[in-house]
């Protein structure tokens, strides 16, 4: 089995997925890009984190010393 790596446009990037897809002999299509769920799993923690926040329940860098890691 062969393994390539195709650098694409974004225009392109949708129509080039549907294309690949379509192709019997294509076994697995691996993207750099998070999957809804993962997305939607971040925010879920985004919001929780937020909410530990606000009831105390949470410590959290300040934002200068954040900036200052960086």
């Amino acid at each position: 089995m062969r393994h390539v790596t195709v650098y694409i446009t974004d225009n392109e990037y949708s129509h080039f997925l549907e294309l690949t897809r379509s192709l019997s002999y294509v076994k697995k299509i691996e993207t750099d890009e998070d999957s809804k769920e993962t997305i939607l799993d971040n925010i879920k923690t985004g919001l929780k984190e937020v909410q530990l926040f606000k009831k105390g329940k949470l410590k959290t860098t300040a934002a200068k010393d954040f900036l200052n890691e960086l």
